[in-house]
């Protein structure tokens, strides 16, 4: 078995680690000219959106060999919508890093990794096919997928965010869900430390967002986020991504390619989160190369958390700033807190499947 991965980030590197395991030794083929060589930005695991996993980190460790650590632990969350703010308390998840950090995700993997990994690679797909017995298909992008058409794309997203100096309490994140803001989407903020955050803010690329000028969404973003947060953040570097695809593989595996990550569709529509799952299908594609597992019933969970995530995304969608004004109100109670901090409980899962009625692709409320 001669095995060729496609990408050095999450799931090919996660992929990678299991194969040697199981004393397999793959060639990982990275374009970039380094592992996480993309911009510095902080991400989060919630474990909202990965039970009945409660600590991912330890899930991971435990149960797969993976070895990874966070900036933090989130306890306390704060909620903005337009008029309305809430505060959810307990144990929400973790932060970390990506990009061209010694301590992000990608850095982390790639020390856990004894394979070899050609660097600047310019080998395209077809090329692989010709030399390996199977290809993990890890590009972090659903490009390929969509090129071979296996990939049923249900949106795409601009991304635009900055990392800002201030004073932070570093287990303590904040979201803000405001049409004026992020039409349809979100911003949020997580610290890396007590001085440095991240601050983003995502919306999707609907024609009634296209003729949208990013600059004055993000500084209404930015002026408002200082105004909640009651202190002037510093800007010390900023990012942008445009037209990033987000969608599900029709067929995890079609011969002995493997798809991977967001080429497998990791990423939930509903808050854009899915570094844990894309993990998953790294680890995933590795147990079924070395007889663990059917990868295509391995992943079914994941493809039911993509599901269930787009339901709740479509939900959130038909909300106009009132409605968000009433949804934050309504977090700010001790029942809301108890069903989203509850570890027995899988809010995103029960909540798809009352709304599924009525909140599902191209539908609207009945």
């Amino acid at each position: 078995m001669n095995v060729a991965i496609m990408g050095a980030g999450l799931s090919g590197l996660a992929c990678a680690i299991t194969l040697e395991k199981y004393g397999v030794s793959p060639t990982i083929f990275e374009k970039r000219s380094r592992v996480g060589d993309r911009f510095v930005n902080g991400e989060a695991l919630m474990s909202i959106f990965n039970r009945p996993i409660t600590d991912d980190y330890a899930y991971l460790s435990e149960s797969h060999g993976i070895f990874l650590q966070p900036l933090a632990n989130i306890s306390k969350m704060d909620f903005f919508s337009e008029n309305r703010q809430a505060t959810v308390t307990g144990h929400l998840g973790f932060i970390n890093s990506r990009g061209r950090e010694d301590e992000s995700f990608e850095s982390q993997l790639s020390r856990q990794v004894k394979s070899e990994i050609i660097f600047n690679s310019k080998y395209t797909y077809e090329e692989l096919l010709q030399d390996f017995t199977h290809i993990i298909m890890a590009t972090g992008d659903a490009a390929y997928a969509l090129k071979i058409q296996n990939f049923q794309a249900e949106l795409t997203v601009t991304l635009k965010g900055a990392t800002v100096e201030g004073n932070f309490d570093r287990y303590h994140a904040a979201i803000w869900l405001d049409n004026n803001l992020a039409p349809k989407g979100y911003g949020f903020l997580l610290p890396y430390s007590e001085k440095e955050a991240t601050l983003t803010i995502g919306y999707p690329d609907y024609p009634e967002n296209q003729s949208l000028n990013e600059k004055p969404l993000w500084d209404r973003f930015y002026t408002k986020a200082c105004k909640d947060l009651g202190q002037n953040l510093k800007i010390t570097d900023q990012f942008e991504i445009n037209n990033y695809i987000m969608g599900l593989c029709e067929h995890p595996r079609l011969g002995n390619t493997f798809f991977t990550g967001n080429c497998f569709g990791a990423m939930m529509p509903a808050f854009g989160f899915g570094q844990f799952s894309s993990i998953l299908t790294g680890i995933f594609a590795a147990s079924d190369l070395c007889g663990k597992g059917k990868y295509e019933e391995l992943v079914k969970p994941l493809s039911q958390s993509y599901q269930n995530s787009l339901v709740l995304r479509n939900a959130m969608e038909q909300l106009d700033n009132h409605k968000l004004d009433n949804l934050v109100t309504l977090l700010n109670n001790k029942l809301s807190n108890h069903i989203l901090t509850n570890q027995k409980l899988n809010p995103v899962k029960i909540a798809s499947h009352i709304l599924r009625p009525f909140f599902t692709k191209n539908n609207t409320p009945n």
